[in-house]
């Protein structure tokens, strides 16, 4: 599987409406009804009678917040570097009328269509439900319904009618609600275990352009050694032009069976002057294994001519075992000698929000706030640690830069606005918004953005990013792409201007007598 950028957890919901004439609804100033006649043939209502209606009528549900909310995630299981933030539901827990809406629709003969049409109306639900604006980006969402229905009816094939599908979500106009086929699905299933096979690159889409960038590369993997850079530009593949098209799409795109190959071309700079360049290059897939952490200790002379050990450690991904492998690295150099830390998020794209937490929990004591969720009424629930014990009080320096995204800012924020730690490097990437991952029932899976979050000092993130504490020359702003083996590696972090103003930094600490 192709890495993507998350802030995704994904978490399988145990109720998933089907399309069974019946939808959970909570009241929202929805129209009671709303009905037109059609050709109709239906398997879902015999008694169809030109009209094949989708009813609405259950009981309002109290839905998870704050804590809870986070909780809901430990269940989820992680789609590698796509993660998407794991949530059951997340609505208002006020009281709600129960409702009832009668939509009619054209019911297609295609079988294959039909069947898509049934997803279109539980995407539908789930996203009324549970989208974090409750104006559908200031329209309609019943009527988008029935017209996005009359839209798919002629259609005769299901990709076409997932195209639909695919119009109606962007016209909530937040490029993180999706949809993805069954067959992307199972694709982005198969990389939960860490192994993938392809070429190696993390993958976005820009918010306020729809581009699909390059947010990194695995370490040694062919796009890396093709000298595909952080924040180019993938415009095509296998000739193949991009646009419009999602990241899980383009991933499945690049994926494949090792030793087979894909082409890609790809725009490096602004605009089109001299800066801007096109490059075209074939990449071999391979089968490329990535652990979330590497590490290294750094010796470091300190001003007054002591000479000290700095653990380094790479986090590469929150992913399943990202904190269990921390706190298994921190035991081992504090067992060194270690004295003081650096925490590379680098070019970290995100994964398991609660992944993201408990690497914070790691370094942090008390009961601090880690994060705060705003759900679509606009209530904020913080999520606290719980008498917490840090495994070390050593000082600490984060690195930061353009491409830490989504978790990665999650915890650069908890740490730096509890005290705990320095941020050294460059504006973080800027994604503040919290996914929901659901598996529909033809195989399709839905991600609907539910909530946002805000630091324990309530910066707003979207769009923003973190801004460090100090920032590092630009002769080497990303991460070592070496493994961290050896002496060479070691050299080559000490070369890193953003690893030199990190230790400068720490040396600070240390004068003002303070464990951060």
């Amino acid at each position: 599987m192709e890495p993507l950028c998350p802030n995704f957890d994904l978490l399988k919901s145990s109720s998933v409406p089907l399309f069974s004439h019946r939808l959970s609804s909570i009241n929202r100033g929805i129209s009671k009804r709303s009905s037109a006649s059609f050709p109709c043939v239906s398997s879902y209502n015999r008694n169809c009678n030109h009209q094949a209606s989708v009813k609405t009528e259950a009981p309002p549900q109290q839905q998870p917040t704050g804590p809870d909310l986070i909780k809901s995630l430990t269940k989820g299981f992680v789609g590698f570097a796509a993660a998407a933030t794991a949530l059951a539901s997340v609505c208002s827990d006020s009281p709600a009328f129960a409702e009832s809406l009668t939509v009619a629709f054209p019911v297609s003969r295609a079988q294959e269509v039909n069947t898509v049409q049934r997803t279109l109306v539980e995407a539908w639900g789930l996203i009324r439900e549970t989208f974090v604006d409750p104006t559908f980006n200031h329209q309609d969402w019943d009527l988008k319904l029935q017209q996005t229905m009359v839209e798919m009816f002629p259609l005769k094939s299901a990709d076409a009618a997932y195209g639909k599908i695919r119009g109606m979500l962007s016209t909530l106009g937040d490029p993180f609600t999706r949809i993805i086929s069954p067959k992307e699905y199972q694709s982005f299933r198969i990389g939960s275990d860490g192994n993938l096979q392809g070429v190696g690159l993390f993958i976005t889409v820009e918010p306020k352009t729809g581009h699909l960038i390059v947010l990194s590369c695995v370490e040694g993997s062919p796009a890396a050694r093709a000298g595909i850079h952080d924040g180019d530009e993938l415009i095509e593949i296998n000739g193949q032009r991009l646009d419009g098209v999602d990241s899980e799409a383009a991933a499945q795109r690049l994926r494949g069976q090792a030793g087979t190959s894909v082409t890609v071309k790809l725009h490096r700079g602004n605009g089109s002057g001299s800066g801007s360049s096109i490059k075209e290059v074939k990449l071999p897939r391979e089968l490329i294994r990535l652990s979330p952490i590497s590490s290294t200790v750094i010796p470091h002379r300190t001003p007054d001519g002591r000479l000290t050990k700095t653990g380094y450690v790479k986090l590469s991904t929150f992913s399943q075992t990202a904190a269990t492998e921390m706190k298994n690295t921190i035991h081992e150099m504090e067992n060194l000698g270690v004295q003081s830390y650096i925490l590379d998020l680098r070019n970290n794209p995100g994964g398991l929000v609660k992944v993201g937490l408990d690497v914070a929990k790691i370094w942090l004591d008390g009961n601090e706030t880690l994060v705060n969720t705003v759900d679509r009424d606009g209530h904020m629930s913080p999520i606290n640690m719980a008498n917490g014990h840090a495994l070390t009080h050593d000082p600490l320096v984060v690195l930061v830069n353009e491409g830490s995204a989504s978790a990665s800012e999650i915890l650069a924020g908890a740490l730096h606005d509890n005290g705990r730690a320095i941020l050294v490097g460059h504006k973080t990437f800027g994604k503040g918004k919290i996914q929901s991952i659901t598996e529909l029932h033809d195989g399709s899976a839905l991600f609907v953005t539910v909530a946002k979050y805000l630091s324990p000092a309530l910066h707003d993130i979207d769009q923003v990013g973190i801004t460090p504490d100090v920032q590092c020359t630009t002769e080497m702003l990303n991460s070592p792409k070496e493994t961290l083996k050896g002496k060479s590696s070691v050299s080559s972090l000490e070369a890193d201007s953003c690893i030199m103003v990190a230790e400068h930094e720490l040396d600070i600490q240390e004068s003002k007598g303070t464990a951060s």
